[in-house]
């Protein structure tokens, strides 16, 4: 066990990848969850439903991104301990991450529920769904805490170097929120409020299958209460990957959410087909986000190691994997485009039109920028330089996407074309400046412990 869960030894290609693989088929199913309520939505509601949940989720991502970014400083951390073998830094480091964890969850559901009605104001949501929207995301805040906890446990899991079992709980909780979607939006009719029961439903239970995993399968944390003490000095140093990591998440996330208010502007149609459109480039880039998890992990304990050679392999292996996967990705989704547009909406034109347009431009060449980008983010927060990648991230998501965006868009009057190239050359230069950063020599001083 010991062996499969140490990334300091071993073939590179052959760990990456095998650590790779169930967190993509993790983040697959997590995105099932709110793919599922779509074509649910979208089915049984039509696409006033469709624009809601494309809005609602949106938020709900932000929300979600800011707890894998806070909880990406115990990965980090756990995972530099595992690769020093010391397992009490490793029992402090999670007592101090449950705590400071649950902190965050009270003050993000507070902040949900406080704000989701003014930000539907601000991003312009249509007339028709603003009531859809607020009540999915009512129900979604208030399960803010379970995905907080369920994010919190996996980060611990994925910093020991067990990639698999985070596989096991969200297949559990996938297969779960369809048949409840089946159920409250096919057979009661329940709308856009049932996928959300469904989606909060499903939040739980991946949470609680998580935590009598951890207390079960390993043996770093008991559980008792003395043990969830908050340790200064661990708290600084998860905080010092975690705020810059949430910070870089929320950002990018955010700008999405800009984006989709620009385009909420040109009517219910272009907003329901981009929403469609974004999800799917999601989809598509969720190889590339499974290997660069597999890169931080890898490089966190090659660090903790003070292996440097074996960090900079790790790093030239990840980022061939993901242009390669993402080459397919990309090809995929340009020669099915239609095809996978109409499994959300099959009968009106302009949403499939739109939705095609938005893949042929989001999804295509610069999606290897991306793939790039996101690798020497990935290999920047493993070495505990999360600020790096946040200002890199900072650049990409309100330098170029929004900016450029707007301006093409409302100066240079492309509409939402102008929306669509403005995303797709967004990673380009970011990508070029994370090369800069592996090729110099400025991290490798870098430690956390």
């Amino acid at each position: 066990m010991y062996d499969k869960q140490n990334l300091t030894t071993g073939s590179i290609n052959n760990k990456l990848i095998i650590f790779a693989f169930p967190l993509l088929l993790a983040n697959l199913l997590q995105g099932l969850y709110s793919v599922v309520d779509m074509i649910f939505v979208g089915r049984f509601v039509g696409e006033t439903g469709l624009a809601a949940i494309s809005n609602a989720s949106m938020i709900s991502f932000i929300i979600n991104s800011i707890c894998i970014g806070i909880t990406m400083g115990g990965m980090v951390l756990t995972a530099q301990y595992k690769g020093r073998e010391d397992k009490f830094g490793q029992n402090e480091t999670v007592g101090t991450l449950f705590s400071i964890t649950a902190v965050f969850a009270v003050i993000f559901t507070v902040l949900g529920l406080t704000l989701y009605k003014r930000l539907f104001d601000m991003l312009n949501v249509p007339f028709e769904s603003m009531k859809d929207a607020c009540e999915y995301m009512q129900i979604i805040c208030f399960a803010t805490v379970f995905v907080f906890g369920y994010n919190a446990v996996s980060s611990i899991i994925k910093g020991l170097g067990d990639s698999k079992s985070p596989l096991f709980f969200v297949f559990i909780a996938a297969m779960i929120n369809i048949v409840l979607d089946m159920v409250f939006v096919g057979i009661f009719k329940m709308g856009t409020k049932g996928a959300a029961y469904a989606t909060a439903l499903s939040q739980f239970i991946s949470f609680v299958i998580s935590v009598f995993h951890l207390k079960n399968k390993y043996d770093i944390f008991d559980f008792k209460p003395k043990s969830f003490a908050i340790k200064a000095d661990k708290l600084i140093v998860i905080l010092k990957v975690g705020i810059p990591a949430a910070v870089q998440m929320a950002v990018v996330n955010v700008s999405f959410l800009l984006i989709t208010g620009m385009l909420n502007n040109f009517g219910v149609a272009v907003a329901a087909a981009s929403g469609v459109g974004l999800k799917v480039n999601t989809f598509a880039g969720m190889p590339c986000w499974a290997v660069g998890q597999a890169v931080t992990a890898m490089v966190s304990q090659n660090i903790g190691k003070n292996d440097i050679i074996r960090v900079r392999k790790t790093v030239k292996a990840g980022l061939k994997i993901n242009i390669a996967i993402t080459l397919v990705a990309v090809i995929f989704v340009q020669v099915f485009a239609g095809k996978i547009i109409m499994l959300f909406e099959t009968s009106n034109k302009e949403v499939i039109e739109c939705g095609i347009l938005y893949l042929r431009i989001c999804c295509g060449i610069n999606s290897l920028f991306y793939a790039a980008m996101y690798t020497f983010d990935s290999f920047a927060v493993g070495v505990g330089a999360a600020d790096a990648a946040m200002v890199n991230s900072l650049l990409e998501a309100v330098v170029v996407r929004i900016i450029v965006s707007w301006l093409l868009a409302f100066v240079f009057n492309l509409g939402f074309y102008g929306i669509y190239a403005g995303q797709a050359v967004s990673p380009v230069i970011p990508s070029i400046l994370g090369l800069v950063f592996f090729k110099s020599k400025l991290w490798e001083k870098n430690r956390l412990i």
